[in-house]
């Protein structure tokens, strides 16, 4: 069904250099998964974004006040980022052999070195509680997207000022680059949309409606079909097409979805919800999807990082105390996390 443009009305957004569009969705892929290992890890604190170096060896955990760093081979932390009030997200510049935390307490950004895992700068932006950063190559900037004050940071990703600010129609969640110039994020303020900013002439360029998708949160891309893959409230998950906003697909997922993934080698959408569950969705075309597998994994486990090498995912969460009953202070009271229960766990295609 497609949608009609509001905010900023052009006609769409035109990539250069995309590949042809690829039908990815090879029955011969096993679109089963199990999970591998489970690793106990502890620590206080909750989390939020997961980030997995190139290489897959490192897994970026964002705790609260610092940032875990977990090698994916040994099994255990290795190493971590300190002082990064309130951290939502981490983005790599693995060229640059920099990091960079947004920092949602904070108003700020963390630029740590990768190899030594030292903070070398903090950067205050003007932005409010700054949630998914991202780095952006071909305009050689840092996007933050910030919640509370409704629009996005750009940083230069050398001098760290601030370039602009760009007003948002909502409050803003993940966010995708394309690598050709524009970047995509989801609007999780009702009713759900896409916002398309070319990061060329740092503007928005387009403002997509997504029909059928209330508070959209995790986003992915499928670069080479153009596609744009949000996971919703009401068990939903929304494709759209990336090159003009028309919505091509709607498929039913799990309860409480944040994160999603898309493994371009086997044509899979992978989600992770709250429930306990991971969506694996196979993609037969470009415009045509369907529920190919669901996996148990843990209640909270509703973020995730894909390793499209290997075809690992990367799931987190802990035990929790049953929660309390709602009280006049407290009408909707939230368990307490069980000290020590922080795990990492692993599933992989059967």
């Amino acid at each position: 069904m497609a949608g009609a443009l509001i905010g900023v009305a052009v006609a769409g957004v035109a990539f250069t250099g995309a590949a042809a569009p690829v039908i990815a969705g090879d029955a011969s892929w096993t679109a089963e998964y199990k999970i591998i290992s489970r690793n106990r890890i502890g620590g206080a604190g909750g989390w939020d974004y997961l980030t997995l170096d190139a290489s897959g060896k490192r897994l970026f955990i964002t705790r609260g006040d610092r940032v875990d760093v977990y090698d994916t081979t040994a099994a255990k932390i290795v190493g971590s980022v300190a002082g990064t009030r309130g951290v939502h997200g981490v983005a790599l510049a693995e060229d640059r052999h920099l990091g960079y935390t947004s920092n949602g307490k904070g108003n700020s950004v963390t630029v740590f070195d990768l190899a030594t895992l030292k903070v070398l700068q903090e950067v205050s932006i003007p932005g409010q509680n700054p949630d998914a950063i991202v780095c952006e190559p071909v305009g050689n900037r840092i996007f933050t997207f910030n919640g509370k004050s409704r629009d996005a940071t750009v940083l230069d990703a050398d001098t760290f000022a601030v370039s602009a600010t760009l007003p948002l129609p909502g409050k803003p969640e993940f966010a995708v680059a394309d690598g050709a110039g524009h970047l995509f994020v989801n609007i999780e303020t009702e009713p759900g949309r896409i916002v398309v900013i070319d990061t060329k002439n740092l503007s928005v360029s387009a403002t997509w409606p997504l029909p059928g998708c209330n508070a959209p949160t995790g986003l992915a891309l499928d670069r080479a079909n153009q596609r744009l893959f949000s996971v919703c409230d009401d068990r939903v998950m929304v494709v759209t097409d990336a090159a003009n906003g028309n919505r091509v697909a709607k498929i039913k997922i799990g309860e409480g979805p944040d994160a999603v993934a898309y493994d371009a080698e086997r044509g899979l959408v992978l989600v992770s919800n709250e429930e306990g569950t991971l969506t694996v969705v196979r993609q037969k075309s470009a415009n045509h999807y369907e529920v190919a597998s669901t996996l148990s994994t843990a209640i909270g486990a509703r973020t995730l990082a894909l390793d499209p090498d290997k075809h690992l995912v990367y799931l987190v969460t802990a035990d929790f105390d049953e929660t309390p009953k709602p009280t006049a202070d407290r009408p909707h009271p939230t368990p307490t996390q069980v000290p020590g229960t922080f795990t990492v766990h692993v599933a992989a295609p059967r």
